[in-house]
């Protein structure tokens, strides 16, 4: 399942063995979720692989549950982020809502201001548009983004900064 990637005295199969019990646990308890916990799991195994192209680790299980925790943080903020965009059916005004199902004018208005948000996305620079997406969407830091894009975390808050600010502006109609 996992490369044998010797880290110091310990393999990361040798890891995954021995602590992967207790690290779904941990998730489990965090995120009140099997699915979401089974997710970070799998993710937290991949930021460790990456992690250990270019580190050697001292306490590789400190580092596992460090790993976790950060992973855990993204998807909690990820959900806050989401349920900000698309608020749930019990938010809804009892009024917009003709025999069970909500008006079309409701559904139509939440299209749009969608399609407003998301062309505004799309007309963002790409390098911005690509660490936008990266912090808001996959919940990577900043210094996750400054990585994957081979940028500094300055040159990553700087985008965030402007796609925030660009996307405020094409849609201050509804923000």
């Amino acid at each position: 399942m996992f490369e044998d990637k010797v880290m110091g005295a310990v393999s990361i199969d040798a890891l995954h063995r021995s602590e992967d019990l207790n690290l779904r646990r941990y998730l489990l308890r965090v995120l009140g979720n099997p699915a979401d916990a089974a997710d970070a799991a799998q993710e937290t195994y991949l930021r460790l692989i990456k992690a250990l192209t270019t580190t050697d680790l001292e306490h590789p299980r400190l580092f596992l549950f460090h790993l976790a925790h950060n992973v855990a943080t993204n998807i909690g903020k990820r959900r806050r982020f989401e349920a900000g965009l698309f608020r749930s059916m019990s938010e809804l005004d009892l009024t917009e809502i003709e025999d069970g199902r909500v008006r079309t004018e409701v559904q139509v208005i939440a299209r749009q201001q969608l399609r407003l948000v998301a062309a505004a996305i799309d007309a963002l620079p790409p390098r911005c548009r690509e660490a936008f997406l990266l912090s808001t969407f996959e919940g990577l830091t900043n210094g996750e983004v400054a990585l994957s894009l081979g940028v500094s975390r300055n040159m990553v808050e700087k985008h965030l900064i402007k796609a925030l600010l660009h996307i405020r502006r094409h849609c201050q109609d509804f923000f």
